[in-house]
């Protein structure tokens, strides 16, 4: 596996974690889904272009 590939699996688990459905964070709103979302589609964009 490539860095990017792990790099890409870990901020899925992540975003996952982090979305305000799960009781633990459902006070977080959804600010920190919306960062982690945002550098999901950064990660996914240089994964297309070959630079990661």
């Amino acid at each position: 596996m490539s860095l990017g590939t792990v790099l890409l699996i870990i901020l899925i688990l992540i975003l996952l974690g982090v979305f305000p459905r799960w009781g633990y964070s459902s006070s977080w709103g959804y600010g920190p889904s919306g960062i982690v979302g945002t550098l999901l589609i950064i990660v996914i964009i240089l994964l297309l272009l070959g630079r990661l």
